[in-house]
């Protein structure tokens, strides 16, 4: 059964039946902006081009590297990203990711102690006035899911209004295990890079 995330809430990286996972992925959904024509006539549908990123960083919270739209694959091939959607779903939720990031935790490097995942919206559109959207972690791929063992809403609260970046949440190992630490945090940042500049000196 998935587990509704809340803010600051940490899990243990365990599926159902008790086993730990090691291969998941972050999935993103969100919807194109629908607005009305003048006098109620009409609509028009405004793209929305959220990004979602991956940060690794040591256990002395150096950065290690990103995967973003621009860099596509970690250089281990450890973390991967499907590609840049630049839309969002148009003519409502079609259930499906718009970006998906693979995560094979057994094959990242030894040194990476935290990841971290980030969103920003690439035109400014604040989340508030985003459509549905959301993150899952699940175990599985881009194209098949086996279980989803978390959500986490980003589309339903006052919090987000006024934002156009955010820290998802850090994945992070303890004891050799790794855990994640829900986080749902938007940031004052405008950019990617700050983004990453902000979750090393916060949320590690």
């Amino acid at each position: 059964m998935a587990i509704n995330l809340e803010k600051g809430q940490r899990i243990n990286l365990a599926k159902s039946d008790g086993a730990k996972l090691q291969n998941i992925c972050v999935g993103i959904n969100w919807g194109a902006i629908q607005k009305k024509g003048m006098f109620g006539f009409g609509s028009t549908t405004e793209a929305v081009d959220l990004d979602g990123s991956c940060a690794l960083f040591s256990e002395d919270k150096r950065l290690e590297e990103v995967v973003y739209f621009g860099n596509l694959k970690s250089k281990n091939n450890s973390v991967r990203h499907s590609g840049d959607d630049l839309t969002g779903d148009i003519g409502g939720d079609d259930g499906l990711d718009n970006e998906v990031i693979t995560v094979e935790l057994s094959n990242l490097p030894a040194t990476t102690t935290y990841v971290a995942f980030v969103l920003n919206s690439f035109r400014g559109q604040d989340f508030a006035s985003i459509p549905f959207a959301s993150i899952r972690i699940y175990e599985g791929t881009p194209k098949r899911v086996n279980e989803v063992f978390a959500k986490y809403d980003i589309a339903n609260s006052a919090n987000f209004a006024g934002h156009v970046s955010m820290v998802l949440g850090v994945f992070y190992k303890k004891n050799g295990e790794w855990k994640f630490n829900a986080l749902g945090e938007p940031t004052r940042d405008r950019k990617l890079e700050e983004t990453v500049r902000t979750v090393a000196a916060n949320f590690l």
